[in-house]
């Protein structure tokens, strides 16, 4: 969406994800991120970081917020993982065709569509302190919300509330991982949490992309953009920007400034920034002091993707504090 209609839209929930808000909701996520890292250390040793932690944590973080029942969470993950990964290959074993992965992803989203359909159409009935229950109840100049509008929403917020925290998380502990100077530092300073999680989103930057359409003729850094040009934003390579980064493939959660561009800029910058900072500073406060190392195990894999993704597994080992 452009001005205004976005703007309309992004104030229906952006007050629920103010800073003074998401503090308020601290301890109920501290909870979560104990009872993650408790689960986690049932494991004995030897894990996937990221199936049998990561992805778990921040879905169930955005699920209660949202209003997602907890019995549905392995069900929005899947769709999820759908909607976000490589589409299957076709039977012959080929890559799919830009069709067949038109398709696939079409069909995800409907899937997602109707799932939710049925929550707005309870929470119209029985309203509950959720974002479903405030967007479904919600009218823009008398009228109710169009559906497509609606039921976008909830998957934009079910969507990137996890995945983005999931791949941000995981990259983190890799990174650390290969710099096994950076983990014994964040384990002898918690004050270095803040630090680590800015340095994790800008390192493992899980959104890759945007498309923009420039509507004025400008100049950037020498280079003529016309008025109508299509323009790739490129996150990875933004935050490793030679010009902002010294040294901008090394993992440092001490670097200083750090104006990372994960989160985007200007009136579509990333709603849910504060939720997700959060989410993982205290996840990480509950993390470290109950584990005295964590190594690899195995290869770390990648999501295949060209939009949305990360680690797809970490295989680690850990002994426990």
């Amino acid at each position: 969406m452009d001005r205004p209609e976005h703007a309309v839209y992004r104030s229906l929930t952006a007050t629920s994800f103010m800073p003074g808000r998401i503090r308020k909701l601290e301890e109920s996520i501290r909870e979560i991120a104990r009872a993650s890292v408790t689960e986690m250390l049932a494991h004995e040793g030897e894990f996937d970081f990221v199936r049998d932690f990561a992805m778990h944590y921040p879905l169930r973080v955005i699920s209660s917020m949202l209003g997602v029942p907890q019995e549905d969470e392995a069900h929005t993950l899947s769709l999820t993982q759908r909607l976000f990964g490589a589409p299957p290959p076709s039977p012959d074993g080929a890559a799919p065709t830009m069709d067949a992965a038109a398709r696939h992803w079409r069909d995800t989203l409907e899937e997602f569509h109707a799932y939710f359909r049925e929550l707005s159409k309870a929470r119209r009935r029985e309203p509950r302190d959720d974002l479903i229950s405030l967007i479904a109840n919600t009218k823009i100049e008398g009228e109710d919300i169009r559906e497509d509008y609606e039921l976008d929403y909830y998957v934009a917020i079910a969507t990137a509330g996890h995945d983005t925290t999931t791949s941000s998380t995981a990259g983190g502990m890799l990174g650390m991982l290969k710099a096994p100077a950076q983990f014994a530092a964040l384990k002898a300073d918690p004050s270095l949490t803040e630090g680590f999680v800015d340095e994790a989103i800008r390192w493992s930057v899980p959104i890759k992309h945007f498309m923009r359409t420039a509507n004025e003729d400008v100049v950037v850094s020498g280079q003529k953009i016309h008025a109508g040009d299509r323009l790739f934003l490129s996150y990875p390579s933004a935050n490793r920007d030679a010009d902002v980064y010294a040294d901008g493939d090394a993992f440092d959660i001490r670097r200083s400034p750090n104006q990372h561009l994960s989160f985007g800029n200007g009136p579509h910058m990333c709603l849910g920034q504060h939720l997700a900072k959060l989410d993982m500073r205290v996840l990480f406060e509950e993390l470290m002091p109950r584990v005295a190392s964590i190594e690899l195990a195995g290869e770390p894999e990648h999501t295949e993707t060209n939009f949305i993704g990360g680690l797809h597994s970490l295989p680690v080992r850990f002994k426990a504090a």
